[in-house]
């Protein structure tokens, strides 16, 4: 059977049927304009003289003569052994593919705090995972399958936030999605269906988050904030189970986006007791629970009352958010709610990263990624301290005990002008203002919110110096 042009990927999308025009002058100036106007790439292998024939159902010679007349022209070479394929020469570019104005390109170096170093995402050791993890899978695994992710996943997600989160959860009640938006649009849905009116959120945190609970039909209500934390003694007496509003609160209590500082004892105490009282749940988003450095490590709050919290995690700070994983430990009374809410089949997630993720913390990979990371981003921590003390005094680091972002304490009433600056300097960074909700009143304070886990390794000591390039 002769060999279709299709093999090598080329579809040549040529007319020859043109009015007044033979065969092989239609096909020459077609296969003229196409390398001409870019369309076939230099280096780009042709078909065969007898498959492009057989295609546009003419003579082998005519396109042989069409082929010829183009190598003569420098538009084709023609090589024994290699085949037919586009000249390598210049090709001009069309205006829409022109490269941007200098000014119109993104910044140099990005400091906006919520992604980690992807320079380092263990390639090697995740593709070892994912072919150990595709050999031992069931042929049932490639269906469409539950819609809380694929068992394996699970039970790894239980036995390790288990072990290193004092999460208790079973994997019967862990639903897999997609991340973060993803896991709390399926609770929001169901709050509204529980008749909750309101979700009390912190004073600080992403207006993506705030936007997406008014989406769903619910009111973000912020609670105060000093410097002990997140006010949770603040939360109302009354709330979804005993006809209240407030039908849930979020926090962030291991390390609260973006101050940096974990909830304390009393306070968790005292929200757990406010669930327990009024009915009402926690959501607990714990994204970036492993990154510890100079204190012990706060365990999730969900361990403290399994039945009233549900814990949110991903891969999106300790891996990759482009990875799409992330998951809910939820109540058991809960469960059944958020998994018809998610739908009758695991449309989100896809199965072969579900299934690698499961080896990758089964085998010890993901610890040892962890513990890797974790020495990075405090080596670049401790450097962005050092930097500071000798370059900018006057401006203070904090919340740094934990994750990978710090909050640049500035003089009064220099926020935007840094902000600016540092835009001048091709450094993306965002004040504190930007995390501030619209409806909280916390005392005005002037700060960076200073992402240092983006940068690879090596354009970190760039990144650094530009920030205190702009730092006054």
């Amino acid at each position: 059977m002769a060999e279709s042009w299709a093999t090598f990927g080329v579809d040549l999308h040529v007319d020859v049927a043109r009015p007044g025009v033979g065969p092989r002058r239609g096909l020459t100036d077609a296969l003229r304009e196409a390398v001409r106007g870019g369309r076939l790439a230099p280096g780009t292998r042709l078909p065969s003289s007898r498959s492009l024939a057989a295609d546009l159902g003419i003579a082998r010679n005519t396109v042989a003569d069409a082929y010829a007349d183009l190598v003569a022209e420098g538009w084709l070479t023609a090589r024994q052994g290699s085949g037919t394929r586009v000249a390598e020469r210049a090709v001009p570019v069309p205006a829409s593919a022109a490269r941007p104005a200098r000014s119109l390109r993104g910044p140099a170096y990005d400091l906006v705090p919520g992604t980690p170093d992807l320079a380092s995402f263990p390639r090697a050791a995740w593709l070892k995972a994912s072919r150990r993890a595709l050999a031992a899978a069931p042929d049932d695994a490639l269906g469409y399958g539950d819609p809380r992710g694929r068992v394996e996943l699970r039970t790894a997600l239980a036995g390790y936030l288990a072990r290193a989160r004092g999460v208790r959860a079973d994997p019967e009640h862990i639903l897999i999605c997609s991340g973060f938006v993803h896991g709390l649009m399926l609770l929001g849905a169901v709050l509204r269906q529980r008749g909750a009116r309101t979700l009390a959120v912190e004073s600080y945190g992403l207006d993506v988050h705030w936007d997406l609970i008014d989406r769903a039909g619910l009111a973000s209500a912020p609670l105060p904030f000093d410097e002990r934390g997140t006010r949770t003694d603040e939360l109302p007496s009354t709330g979804a189970g005993q006809g209240g509003a407030v039908g849930a609160v979020l926090l962030t209590p291991a390390h609260q986006f973006p101050m940096g500082v974990p909830l304390q004892p009393d306070r968790r105490a005292a929200v757990v007791d406010w669930a327990r009282r009024t009915g009402g749940l926690i959501l607990e988003d714990d994204y970036d629970g492993e990154f510890r450095y100079d204190r012990q490590p706060v365990g999730a709050l969900q361990g403290l009352d399994p039945d009233r919290v549900v814990y949110f995690g991903t891969a999106s700070k300790s891996l990759a958010p482009g990875l799409r994983l992330g998951w809910l430990a939820l109540p058991p009374d809960l469960a059944p709610e958020v998994i018809a809410a998610k739908g009758g089949a695991d449309w989100s997630c896809g199965v072969l990263d579900q299934l690698t993720l499961a080896e990758f913390l089964t085998s010890g990979a993901y610890d040892r990624h962890v513990r890797a990371s974790r020495l990075r981003y405090r080596r670049r921590r401790d450097q962005l301290v050092s930097a500071l003390a000798a370059r900018a005094p006057s401006v203070t680091a904090t919340g740094i005990a934990a994750g990978f972002h710090a909050v640049l304490r500035l003089p009064p009433c220099t926020e935007q002008s840094v902000v600016r600056a540092a835009a001048w300097h091709g450094l993306a960074v965002h004040g504190l203002t930007s995390y501030r909700h619209p409806a909280a009143t916390p005392a005005p304070l002037d700060a960076l919110v200073v992402g240092y886990g983006t940068p690879s390794d090596r354009g970190w000591p760039r990144a650094l110096e530009a920030l205190c390039g702009a730092l006054p």
